[in-house]
């Protein structure tokens, strides 16, 4: 396989003679060695290999883009035309460029030595360790795998940025059963960097798995009213990742749609909240280190005690509206916790719910949500009493991140995130 600085050379080259004004090129080559269970059993081990190239030109004003999974040389040469032509259909637009040059840097990240014999006796170990202490539960499909890669990002500008990352993951797919009783399926992943530990006990599953038997006895609200949601970490960050792509991303900042445009360095949530990117943290397994628009990632605030900070802008929407592009891609989030443990604050709520997971579909424009609280349980005189059935909660995404209570002492890292709970007042929450 050739280097892919080599590569990248070659292919901004081919599109400079046909005609590119600027270009950028991101090469990518990995693999991925997988173990897969299904109904406890082993039933695949496989070995993925990939190779990517994504290029875009600008040719007078005009952009064009296309990927193709080769490095062959003739579709290399037959990408390129295509990306050419794509440039030449297109609408000119000023706001077109490639990031400048300042210093070019190569990551080296996680590990770069895989340890199969380990990792298989791992996973036998998890399997067991899931029957022997949680009995009701079936883990429907189980992956586990350890992916390396290396990615390079340059334009015709000189910039050329290299990673290299190497790191495992595990999903697990499942649901409880007693009986005729069963659960809806729930999900848990996260990455991991080394196997010193029984796969079990990484991240919270343990607290997973317990809730979900606990659903097998679940029960209806009666009724509807507006009152408090314990949000679970993934939960949490779900509602303030929607609400970040709804009020400060590309397009509603461009179009002028969001309610934030206007309000950079200016409080908008709860001061309790205080949301930043952090992919240069050692925490931040398999973190890309390189941007998708050819900058190095850097850490950084998105809100800060309820202020925003930044905005979530490419580089092409920072030159369409003058405003500050974005310091990284907006993963690796971190988001501060409390001064108040958990167990404090459930004690605190007279009558609410505990939610792990939401299915709705996509948010109004001014942040409007409704959908099922799902995995989700009630909580009543200070303590969770029973699983629910399918519940409805509804509310504004701007209003429920101004109304925090309070966030858990406790954060947990699951690989990509940092997370608390929170307690989150003035939901509407309906039953039969």
């Amino acid at each position: 396989m050739k280097d892919l600085k080599e590569l990248s050379v070659e292919i901004l080259d081919l599109l400079k003679q046909e005609g590119a004004d600027d270009a950028m090129v991101t090469l990518s080559s990995g693999s991925m060695t997988e173990f897969n269970v299904d109904g406890g059993d082993l039933s695949l081990l496989r070995t993925l290999f990939n190779d990517s190239v994504a290029m875009m030109a600008i040719k007078d004003k005009k952009k064009g883009v296309i990927s193709v999974n080769s490095f062959e040389a003739d579709d290399v040469k037959n990408a390129v035309k295509n990306c050419i032509e794509a440039a030449n259909s297109a609408i000119e637009d000023e706001a077109l460029a490639i990031s400048e040059l300042t210093e070019n840097e190569d990551f080296l990240t996680g590990i770069t030595k895989f340890d199969r014999e380990k990792l298989l006796y791992r996973i036998k170990e998890y399997m067991d360790d899931v029957a022997r202490d949680y009995p009701k539960i079936i883990i429907e499909q189980l992956i586990v795998s350890y992916g390396m890669s290396e990615r390079c990002v340059a334009n015709t500008n000189g910039v050329c940025y290299t990673q290299q990352s190497g790191y495992y993951s595990l999903y697990s797919m499942f649901s409880a059963h007693e009986g005729e009783n069963g659960t809806s399926f729930n999900g848990i992943s996260f990455d991991f960097y080394d196997l010193d530990t029984p796969l079990i006990e990484i991240n919270r599953q343990r607290e997973d798995y317990e809730r979900a038997e606990k659903e097998l006895y679940a029960k209806a609200i009666d009724g509807k009213f507006v009152g408090k949601v314990l949000a679970s970490p993934d939960m949490f960050a779900e509602f303030v990742g929607t609400a970040l792509d709804n009020f400060i991303s590309d397009s509603v900042i461009i179009d002028g749609t969001s309610p934030w445009r206007e309000k950079l360095n200016t409080k908008v949530a709860s001061e309790k909240l205080s949301v930043r990117c952090i992919p240069t943290d050692e925490r931040m397994i398999g973190a890309s280190l390189i941007h998708s628009d050819g900058y190095k990632n850097e850490d950084f605030d998105f809100i800060r005690d309820g202020v925003l900070k930044s905005f979530d802008l490419s580089l092409y929407a920072s030159n369409r509206t003058g405003l500050e592009r974005v310091k990284a891609t907006s993963s690796c989030i971190e988001i501060d916790g409390g001064e108040t443990p958990l167990d404090e604050l459930i004690k605190s709520i007279d009558k609410g719910i505990f939610i792990c997971r939401f299915s709705g579909g996509a948010p109004a424009s001014n942040g409007d949500i409704s959908g099922v609280a799902k995995n989700s349980f009630m909580i009543e005189n200070g303590e969770i009493t029973h699983a629910l059935t399918e519940t409805m909660i509804s509310g504004n995404l701007e209003e429920m991140i101004n109304n925090i209570v309070e966030l858990s002492k406790e954060n947990f890292c699951d690989g990509s995130s940092v997370l608390p709970y929170a307690l989150i007042d003035g939901v509407t929450i309906s039953g039969k």
